[in-house]
């Protein structure tokens, strides 16, 4: 069955390049990143081509979305017409909001990647401002066909298997989930543990109603021990992809800083999405729209964290949770997020997702919020004992347990347990922010995106996927 998959997989990588025949090379242009919370810079480190064609739709270069922290745009370098655009953010962009930031300057890796162009282009980085305008932060003339630009590859490191193909990848979304501190002798581990969580990814809408508009890969490198870093009890383990807890300080937070390794393993399959699964059974994971998410694959609330933080990753969801501690600091004002399903409501008759809301529901909506919040800030100490003393996994699941147990007691009481409105407590903040429902995947431990969500995630579905298939 194992030679069957492989097979199988490569075959299918030949295929999407065959029906495709006109798909460019894939590029990839990565520089450096860096600065502190008052400024950044960036610097070109340099031009690859990646071993497999581009996986996308070239029908859909231009991205309407308005999501991310940052914009790429590929025009052309004489006439400057637009030729590919895309969304993103970044982990510097995560980090610069810490109060490290305020005291040194770091630098981050990081990529863009873009279907081969026929012509010199100008790659152009946008940043945001606080009035959601996008402009130029930075700039790059590339010629792809320069000889500094690096062309051939090492041999694959491991071989992507394929967990679900419905067509060839530039009609579909590609997601490639990779794997970190999984041993040889955990391979097959890891090829269940992909095909488990992805698995449950489509059984949430509305992903399970757009199943067939994705593909999956799997891949992993095999590291020496079993399971990644996790600096602050003292382990320290070896790994290609260097993923890791304890990013910003976060005990729960889980990212990879190595973006060059990252991308030179994931360039060996078709990708669009990565979700990278960890071999720990420690609650953690974390996402970046338009880079990466992560995920503890052993953990018992891994379902939760794979979609949770994927919706971040994919779609741009913000965090709709707000009692949890966080490295990143307040911020001076509290400007509109450009995420589709959090506002700071200055206009409540422009809500940005006021076709969800019933004609006479109030805005801002009413919710338990005083009572919440005494039941979290028991339920915060407790986690935080529970972490200090290194207490076993189990006891925390089962603190999550009669968490989310409590939760829905509580909200089932009120009138405004499932009207989308805007409840106030989001983005972090107990105040100026405010979430569509009372309850959402992206608010606590529960099963379902509110419909605002839904809508944020299928409109990047359509984005790579085509038409919605309703």
């Amino acid at each position: 069955m194992r030679h069957l998959l492989l097979a199988l997989s490569a075959a299918l990588l030949l295929g999407a390049a065959s029906v495709h025949a006109a798909q460019p090379a894939t590029i990839r242009v990565d520089y450096t990143h860096s600065g502190n919370a008052l400024q950044d810079g960036y610097a070109l480190e340099r031009v690859v081509v990646e071993p497999l064609p581009w996986p996308g739709n070239l029908a859909k270069n231009l991205d309407d979305t308005n999501r991310g922290q940052n914009r790429v745009e590929v025009v052309d370098a004489r006439t400057g017409d637009l030729l590919y655009s895309r969304g993103f953010s970044t982990i510097f962009g995560e980090w610069r909001s810490t109060e490290e930031a305020t005291k040194i300057s770091r630098a981050f890796q990081e990529s863009v990647r873009f279907p081969k162009p026929d012509r010199p282009v100008r790659v152009r980085i946008l940043k945001r401002d606080e009035r959601n305008q996008f402009s130029v932060a930075w700039s790059v003339d590339v010629d792809t066909d320069a000889q500094d630009v690096l062309k051939q590859q090492p041999p694959a490191p491991a071989k992507p298997v394929a967990i679900q193909v419905s067509g060839p990848s530039p009609d579909k979304v590609d997601l490639l989930i990779l794997g970190d501190g999984y041993t040889q002798a955990e391979m097959k581990k890891f090829e269940s543990d992909a095909r488990r969580l992805s698995q449950y990814l489509f059984s949430v809408s509305p992903f399970r109603e757009r199943a067939k508009d994705f593909n999956v890969w799997a891949m992993a490198v095999p590291t020496p021990k079993s399971g990644v870093s996790r600096p602050s009890t003292g382990l320290h383990n070896p790994s290609t992809l260097g993923t890791r807890y304890d990013i910003f300080g976060s005990e729960r937070y889980v990212l990879t800083l190595d973006n060059r390794a990252l991308r030179d393993i994931a360039q060996h399959a078709p990708y669009e999405f990565i979700e990278i699964l960890v071999n720990n059974e420690t609650y953690g994971g974390g996402g970046i729209f338009g880079q990466f998410s992560t995920a503890a694959a052993g953990n018992a609330w891994a379902n939760y964290l794979f979609v949770h933080e994927f919706g971040h990753h994919f779609a741009g969801l913000a965090d709709e949770y707000y009692t949890s501690p966080v490295a990143y600091q307040s911020a001076s004002g509290r400007p509109e997020p450009w995420e589709p399903n959090v506002t700071a409501l200055r206009d409540p008759a422009q809500l940005k997702w006021k076709r969800h809301v019933k004609a006479g529901t109030p805005l801002p909506t009413a919710w338990p919020k005083a009572e919440y919040e005494e039941a979290s800030r028991a339920y915060q100490k407790q986690r935080a004992a529970l972490r200090a003393a290194n207490r076993p996994e189990s006891e925390m699941d089962a603190l999550f347990h009669d968490d989310l147990a409590r939760t829905r007691a509580l909200f089932d009481k009120h009138p405004h347990r499932h009207v989308i409105g805007a409840f106030e407590g989001a983005n972090y903040e107990a105040s100026g922010y405010y979430r569509p429902a009372m309850q959402c995947l992206m608010f606590d431990r529960s099963e379902k995106f509110c419909p605002v969500c839904q809508d944020g995630i299928a409109e990047i579905i359509d984005l790579y996927a085509g038409a919605a298939k309703r």
